[in-house]
């Protein structure tokens, strides 16, 4: 049984002046015309808004580029379903027949969009201000956790220039399953290099972002392995 949406209210530290809004923005499109698409569209726009501007005053000295890329490490489909995740918000989500038989409730793309739309509604519900709030409160612990070099390079780059400091052949990526329809694709790409028969698997809604995911799992991995 779905849960009721104002007791996820409740746990996200949220009241609505209109509930409606809320548990709009917990409707998936499988559900009907009345769903959560436009205040998704609407929270994206606003999350991307409040990191730019936090990321600006935390770094100063960073350049246009690494706050980009300091963004898109906060700011992406499994950043926010991680989120999600950690206030059970698959388990308020109202799905469509079919999703809910799929396990929709469990699919990084529908959670990230909930949560996006939970933005959205909340700054129709209470304005900009405190939307700003409590999405810097939800993202205190991933602001917190950025290291420097989180925004001089990405994850390919970094791996990269680790291979060739250790004299070591390049890292290689092998695309090992591409699913989805054409228009919603899905790619998994393993990442595999010379310092360990370790294997790590990425994956993204492009093949780029695939071997991004793959990339930053090997770091983790290597950095794990020599403490």
């Amino acid at each position: 049984m779905i849960k009721k949406p104002d007791i996820l209210a409740g746990k996200l530290g949220l009241s609505f002046s209109d509930p409606g809004l809320f548990a709009m923005a917990l409707t998936h499109r499988s559900v009907g015309a009345r769903n959560n698409e436009r205040l998704e569209y609407l929270g994206d726009s606003v999350l991307g808004f409040v990191v730019a501007q936090k990321l600006y005053e935390l770094f100063p000295e960073a350049g246009e580029g690494a706050l980009s890329r300091l963004r898109a490490s906060l700011v992406n489909q499994n950043s926010l379903a991680e989120l999600a995740r950690q206030h059970n918000i698959g388990d308020y989500l109202i799905l469509g027949s079919g999703e809910l038989k799929s396990g929709g409730f469990r699919r990084d793309s529908i959670l990230s969009d909930a949560l996006e739309a939970i933005m959205g509604a909340l700054l129709k519900d209470q304005g900009v201000a405190v939307c700003q709030q409590w999405i810097l409160q939800l993202f205190t612990e991933k602001l917190a956790a950025l290291q420097v070099d989180d925004w001089t390079k990405d994850p390919k780059t970094r791996l990269q220039e680790l291979m060739q400091g250790s004299r070591k052949p390049l890292p290689v990526y092998e695309l090992i399953n591409m699913s989805g329809a054409d228009h919603a694709q899905t790619f998994e790409v393993k990442c595999s290099v010379a310092v360990t028969q370790e294997t790590c698997v990425g994956v993204g809604i492009s093949r780029k972002k695939a071997e991004q995911a793959a990339a930053e799992s090997m770091l983790n991995l290597l950095q794990a392995r020599d403490k």
